[in-house]
């Protein structure tokens, strides 16, 4: 995949000095970097902007999940927003109100809050990821956060971090003290998929040479099915897929495998018709769900699980396989089982991190988390 590098970086005054804006300079010496007090919502709209500011809100964030399905108890360390990937099923371009890629500059802050959190419920196992308002790797050849934040992770020992990501953008991970804390994950599907509606990202090919290499530094790895999409040869794409995924990968190296059918807010379909004309996915046949999103009927959803996790359970029939935001029935009817049969979502997850990873939060109270060094 070919780096895209922002040619000019708009930094607010608070943080124009920050270790990360000052790692910015190191690496796009080419870019133009202007001081503002404050970025300016929609002054300008372009790929090639990158602004970075002094966020006042909350860096930790809970799973935006909906009472009706499911949810995984996942939480989300907030560091920035947007991606320059731009799939054509992508809820960004209807969830954000800022078009360009902004990064968070106050890290020491974000390291505070993620300390405080972390030491309040010591005995608990956190799992934390970075990939839901942005790519967790895009930005990383330039801001360099990984060899903060990874390090970071590694010291605590009631926390998991996962870093999803449709990049081959690993170099900064290699060589890290990772202490087998992190997850790489991928999100996949067929390569004709990839191709028409994810053509900027990297191929399946390079995701998952990105994968075998991350494996051979000692990190753990996830991959999440999701969206998947409906077409006509749906089932030898994602077939050629996980033969591709179980050719090059070690299954007792992945912790778990997510599926999730594609889903998307109404208002989400005219964006895609204007800004992806040539997407044919929004003429799928859908019904509004409980949670008031677009989704495929409900057997076309079962059928995609069942068909997927057949194969995952050839390659490996211990390997965690869970659905994304979806119902008691549908499980039942896909996996053969609901997720209360087992404890819960949440507990299913701890314990894949458990069983694969060896991670158990200690019963006693943690001891007070070294403070990480940033990126200079």
């Amino acid at each position: 995949m070919k780096i895209r590098a922002p040619k000019r970086v708009i930094l607010e005054s608070a943080v124009a000095e920050s270790a990360l804006s000052n790692t910015l300079r190191k690496n796009l010496p080419g870019a133009s970097f202007e001081i503002v007090d404050r970025v300016s919502e929609g002054a300008c709209h372009s790929p090639d902007v990158l602004e970075v500011v002094n966020f006042r809100g909350k860096f930790l964030k809970s799973c935006p999940g909906t009472r009706r399905y499911h949810c995984c108890g996942y939480r989300i360390l907030h560091l920035g927003t947007q991606c320059t990937i731009d799939c054509a099923y992508c809820i960004l371009q209807a969830y954000l109100n800022s078009p360009n890629l902004r990064l968070f500059g106050n890290l020491e802050e974000m390291f505070c809050e993620l300390s405080g959190s972390l030491a309040q419920n010591p005995a608990s196992l956190h799992r934390i990821g970075t990939g839901e308002f942005t790519d967790s790797l895009l930005l990383d050849p330039f801001s360099e956060i990984s060899r903060s934040i990874v390090p970071f992770f590694a010291k605590t020992p009631n926390g998991v971090l996962e870093l999803k990501t449709k990049t081959d953008f690993i170099g900064n991970l290699k060589g890290l003290d990772h202490g087998g804390h992190t997850i790489v994950a991928w999100s996949l599907n067929p390569e004709e998929v990839q191709r028409r509606e994810e053509p900027l990202s990297a191929t399946i090919a390079e995701r998952l040479e990105a994968a075998r290499l991350c494996s051979q530094e000692g990190y753990f790895l996830a991959f999440h099915f999701d969206p998947i999409i409906d077409y006509g040869e749906w089932k030898s794409g994602y077939a050629k897929t996980l033969e591709l995924l179980f050719e090059r990968i070690d299954p007792s190296r992945i912790v778990w495998i997510s599926l999730g059918a594609l889903r998307f807010m109404p208002e989400l379909k005219g964006i895609i018709q204007a800004r992806h004309p040539l997407s044919r996915i929004v003429y799928g046949e859908f019904i509004r769900g409980l949670d008031g999103k677009m989704r495929y009927f409900r057997d076309i959803r079962a059928e995609f699980y069942a068909f997927i996790a057949e194969r995952i359970r050839r390659a490996d029939p211990e390997l965690c396989v869970y659905l994304c935001m979806e119902s008691d029935d549908v499980w039942r009817d896909s996996l053969g089982f609901s997720p209360e049969d087992r404890g819960g979502l949440g507990q299913m997850l701890d314990s894949a991190v458990e069983r694969r990873m060896g991670i158990v939060p200690p019963k006693a109270p943690c001891d007070k988390t070294d403070k990480p060094v940033l990126p200079t």
